[in-house]
């Protein structure tokens, strides 16, 4: 009978114990979900940081006319008049 004393707290105890580490809201969960946490926060600096980026470039979309005439030329090929393009051939 004193064993059987021994095994239902021991019992127990394993019980809140596992379900401590292993349950919905375990060591275990909270730490994947730190690591989550984590990831998004860094997915969020990075798209900041784009947004960012193209806030000024529409900012000097409006205001630079330089910048407008070499997106002009390198994405739509547009020259000025007179101006003479030479292309070469690809090696």
């Amino acid at each position: 009978m004193s064993k059987r004393m021994y095994f239902i707290p021991a019992g127990v105890i394993l019980f809140i114990l596992y379900f401590t580490v292993f349950g919905e809201r375990g060591l275990l969960r909270i730490y994947h979900l730190s690591q989550e946490k984590k990831q998004i926060e860094q997915k969020v600096a990075a798209l900041q940081a784009e947004n960012d980026q193209l806030k000024r470039e529409i900012e000097a979309l409006k205001s630079d006319r330089r910048y407008l005439e070499s997106i002009a030329r390198k994405d739509f090929g547009l020259v000025r008049q007179n101006e003479i393009i030479y292309q070469f051939p690809h090696k």
